[in-house]
């Protein structure tokens, strides 16, 4: 059976300056973030991302370990993101890593959407458990 979860969150980001590492097109940030409702809890996370000479255009990959409560039941699970931006055409794809799940958690899978409306970030959560 399908769940959805919902709310909204607030990140903060760091970037992480390493001089010499990898491509200087190519930045790393570290991210903490704040979930509130029906995912309450905490994440920590890294992302690597890159710009284009074209307006609009970019990508990113990241990976975050979440710790709380989601639909009554603690644990902490991985998230992995991968994101596009075409020409301000975006397209982002958030998903559990697979038995990742731990404690009340453990056997979590499922996909995270996230909507930006005037600075406020919101997640839309559909999750399952493995049998």
């Amino acid at each position: 059976m399908t769940t959805h979860a919902r709310g909204t969150f607030e990140i903060q980001l760091q970037p992480q300056l390493d001089e010499g590492v990898g491509d200087p097109t190519i930045g790393r940030l570290s991210f903490d973030k704040q979930f509130s409702g029906d995912l309450s809890g905490t994440s920590k996370g890294q992302m690597l991302a890159t710009r284009t000479d074209a307006p609009g255009s970019a990508g990113y990959v990241a990976m975050e370990r979440v710790s709380g409560t989601l639909g009554g039941k603690r644990g902490s699970f991985a998230l992995q993101h991968s994101g596009t931006m075409n020409r301000s055409v975006s397209e982002l794809v958030v998903t559990v890593v697979p038995d990742s799940g731990s404690d009340a958690l453990a056997g979590l899978r499922g996909k995270l959407a996230i909507r930006i409306e005037e600075g406020k970030h919101f997640y839309d959560f559909e999750y399952s458990f493995a049998p």
